[in-house]
């Protein structure tokens, strides 16, 4: 479902909040990955937003948001990048020396 809502509350450092809307009772769990921007995703307590949301339990919320924006236009679908990865990746080796006795 879209709706239209506003913020009621976002945690920049727990990086979550809620948005209200009338097809939302109770309020919609949001988090900052649902955000639909480039760079630092952030919302504002009482920001007017669309979203999209989906009925299950999240958190204590009956609606969680799969998607939200600040624009009159719903953004398109970022494209899903295979076989590579933005995310920080590290590895660690071991080597052990010979036993002497």
């Amino acid at each position: 479902m879209t709706s239209v809502g506003s913020v009621r509350t976002f945690s920049a450092d727990e990086g979550w909040g809620v948005i209200d809307g009338p097809d939302v009772p109770g309020g919609c769990w949001v988090h900052f990955s649902a955000i639909a921007t480039d760079g630092y995703r952030q919302l504002t307590p009482g920001q007017p937003v669309s979203f999209r949301a989906e009925a299950v339990g999240q958190d204590g919320f009956a609606f969680r948001a799969a998607k939200v924006w600040t624009g009159d236009v719903e953004p398109p679908e970022a494209p899903k990048q295979h076989g590579t990865s933005v995310a920080y990746h590290s590895t660690l080796t071991l080597t052990f020396d010979d036993d002497p006795t």
